[in-house]
């Protein structure tokens, strides 16, 4: 298969016109009076395959190989990302952005947003019309989990990013997620890499994982078979994942009983899959003051509760005393702060999953005589706790 440019393809007595579609270009390449019609969409950086004859013209197509080393678009599997927007219209247009400057060109984009009260829905709808990318409006607020599952629904790709409309991607974040979960294979589900943190002004506030002044990282990262890593702490930072479809399909998605999603995805998908580290920083993080991550310890919030239900799941889940001591660990340092910020029933949700996996002792005596008096708050309880 030969490579034709531009020129070449006119010194051999074909003329190109092309016109622009939104982001997108037909080629309508003619010899003669012989002229292709239905001439197929490409973007702008997909290379012209044509010849012709005198009494016929051939078009490319996307499944021709240009070279033996490159990969035309639809040779390499598509990765649908699905945007979600609350109330980000500060934002939302560098998120899309960001994931259409990728230097992987099999993308699909949807944005969903989730009844948003200021203006994200008009710039969402007039960046849809320059750029042409699906758009799905929530008539009221449904919360990450259903917003993300009906994104899930229509969309197709082999792989997917849960990205939020105040997170952006650096430009190779897809390809480099695509090349090593292609290499990996089916026993991985989910590749994920360190996240730069910014403030809303823009301020870097470092990264995910620690680094010396040379960027050389510096904390260990658990990859691989990682249940009980995911099960006794947080260290993935949600945005850097890009999952498998057929993990989340075997999930059913996102568990929409629960007000918050990547800890349950976490803990689930790792029983049965594999996790892929890149040691590169992929995704950048704007941190904002009314985050689910922020809000999560705050006052009678109501993410407790649902995280008391994922430990539920957990101790379902596990298969030996090492997860139930991961567990263990992670059921003290949740408890802790539902006692502190007054979140009582999952308090008592966490005592009864304490109870099954550790002996009596004083620490339990003190939270369960803490959940039956249900005391005010005060400054003093996460000293004592």
């Amino acid at each position: 298969m030969i490579k034709f440019t531009n020129n070449h393809l006119e010194r051999k007595g074909i003329s190109i016109t092309r016109l622009s579609i939104k982001n997108s270009r037909r080629y309508f390449l003619t010899s003669g009076t012989d002229g292709l019609s239905g001439v197929p969409k490409f973007t702008s950086n997909t290379p012209v395959f044509a010849f012709a004859t005198s009494n016929c013209s051939l078009y490319c197509h996307p499944k021709l190989e240009y070279n033996s080393k490159t990969q035309t678009k639809l040779d390499k599997p598509l990765v649908s990302v699905i945007c979600l927007c609350y109330n980000h219209k500060e934002f939302v247009v560098q998120a899309i952005k960001s994931v259409l400057h990728q230097t992987y060109d099999n993308i699909e984009l949807i944005v969903v947003d989730d009844a948003s009260s200021d203006d994200s829905q008009r710039i969402i709808e007039k960046a849809s019309e320059i750029h042409g990318f699906q758009v799905l409006f929530n008539e009221i607020n449904q919360g990450n989990c259903k917003s993300f599952n009906r994104g899930f629904r229509i969309s197709k790709g082999k792989y997917l990013i849960d990205l939020a409309a105040d997170d952006l991607l650096e430009p190779d974040r897809i390809k480099i997620g695509v090349e090593l979960l292609e290499q990996k294979g089916d026993a991985y589900g989910v590749h994920f890499c360190d996240v730069e943190l910014l403030s809303v002004k823009g301020k870097r506030l470092g990264t995910q994982y620690k680094r010396d002044a040379y960027g050389k990282l510096i904390d260990f990262v658990p990859s691989e078979e990682i249940y009980s890593d995911l099960v006794e702490r947080y260290f993935i930072n949600a945005p850097s994942m890009m999952m498998s479809r057929k993990v989340l399909e075997e999930l059913g998605g996102y568990d929409e009983k629960l007000t918050y999603e990547d800890f349950d995805f976490w803990v689930r998908s790792s029983r049965n899959y594999k996790y892929a580290f890149s040691d590169r920083v992929l995704v950048k993080k704007i941190i904002l003051n009314n985050s689910l991550s922020s809000i999560q310890y705050q006052r009678k919030n109501k993410h407790a509760l649902s995280t008391a239900i994922i430990c539920e799941k957990i101790l379902m889940l596990n298969e030996n005393e090492k997860e139930n001591q991961a567990l263990l660990k992670r059921i003290n340092y949740e408890l802790k702060w539902a006692l502190i910020t007054e979140n009582w029933e999952a308090s008592a949700l966490f005592i009864q999953l304490k109870e099954k996996i550790s002996s009596k002792n004083l620490r339990l005596s003190i939270e369960k005589f803490v959940v039956k008096i249900r005391p005010p708050w005060h400054p003093l309880w996460q000293a004592i706790l």
